[in-house]
């Protein structure tokens, strides 16, 4: 009987990425009821920092150690050993985070072992003949439910489909060391650029709120600004007022932009679209404000609140304040 594994993804300063936890959460849950052993794979120029982390999620995490994912695209570098290990030991599933990174290594790994990808998976079960996923499609109007057609293959997973959550022991971490079947054109990288003035990423904020058309333009993101900060959250947006330049890209949540899950998600002017309601409908609280009554949102939003979103907004900021001060 094969294994899971779970290919870890590292930061650039080392440490487990966030999307890395909730897949090895995923997939430990799947291999209990599946009856298979679940392994963690880090690749990494330093993977002591990763492996550490992983295995607080995982029983068993192997390590590889690559001096040239330090200053390399980590994809290009880990598809060559990884397609080595998967020739030697043929795991039912291979599961990735579904971020810029693991998208990229799924790819190459495909390319080099010919196995298939399901991507963007929302929820996974296992059946006789291997991994069942469901995956959203036509921007989440639609949910499919898919498998390899030779059992095994590779799962990308969409970031917040699930909660990341430690094992009830932490589990053990053995190096391995393995040479490249093939190698990829080695993609060097020249620089990195970080974002200034965020406490972390939108993915993993507590709090979110998030203006859409409905603000009206760069300033009326004042508002949502100062409630965030009220909140002690984070800013988001539609596509439409990135689009409209009122807001860094950074920040768009949605089918082409970040999925996000948040405890609350406070939404000005948003009028729910599909494409948007993709990347924050499994927030924890939706609380829309839109002076439409017919909006979208407000088929799902747990409170909805018709008015304008200055007077509502301002109301509501005083309140905070007044209980903060």
């Amino acid at each position: 009987m094969g294994a899971i594994w779970v290919v870890a993804e590292p930061g650039p300063d080392g440490a487990l990425a966030r999307i890395s936890t909730e897949v090895a959460t995923l997939a430990r849950d799947l291999g209990a009821a599946a009856g298979r052993d679940v392994v963690g794979i880090v690749i990494a120029a330093d993977p002591g920092p990763a492996a550490a982390d992983l295995a607080t999620y995982l029983p068993l995490v192997l390590t590889v150690t690559d001096p040239g994912a330090a200053d390399h695209a980590w994809s290009a570098i880990a598809a060559g050993h990884l397609a080595t290990m998967l020739a030697a030991e043929e795991p039912d599933a291979v599961f990735v985070g579904a971020g810029a990174d693991g998208r990229d290594l799924a790819g190459a790994v495909s390319a080099l072992t010919g196995l298939g990808v399901l991507v963007n998976a929302t929820a996974v079960t296992w059946t006789d003949s291997g991994p069942s996923v469901e995956m959203s499609v036509f921007g989440g109007r639609l949910l499919t439910t898919s498998g390899f057609t030779v059992g095994r293959g590779i799962v990308t997973v969409r970031p917040n489909v699930t909660t990341a959550t430690p094992a009830a022991a932490v589990g053990r971490v053995e190096a391995r060391t393995v040479e490249p079947a093939r190698t990829l054109p080695a993609v060097r990288v020249v620089e990195r650029v970080s974002e200034a003035g965020r406490a972390a990423p939108i993915e993993e904020a507590r709090i979110i709120v998030a203006g859409g058309r409905g603000v009206g333009g760069s300033d009326g993101f004042g508002i949502v600004g100062e409630l965030a900060e009220a909140l002690g959250g984070t800013v988001g947006a539609t596509r439409a007022a990135v689009d409209s330049g009122w807001i860094p890209y950074s920040q768009q949540i949605g089918q082409t932009g970040k999925i996000v899950k948040p405890e609350l998600y406070l939404a000005l002017g948003i009028s729910g679209a599909i494409q948007h309601k993709v990347g924050m409908r499994t927030s924890g609280s939706i609380v829309a404000v839109n002076r439409d009554a017919d909006a979208p949102i407000a088929d799902f939003a747990d409170l909805f609140v018709v008015g304008d979103l200055f007077e509502v907004g301002a109301a509501l900021l005083e309140q905070l304040r007044a209980r903060s001060g």
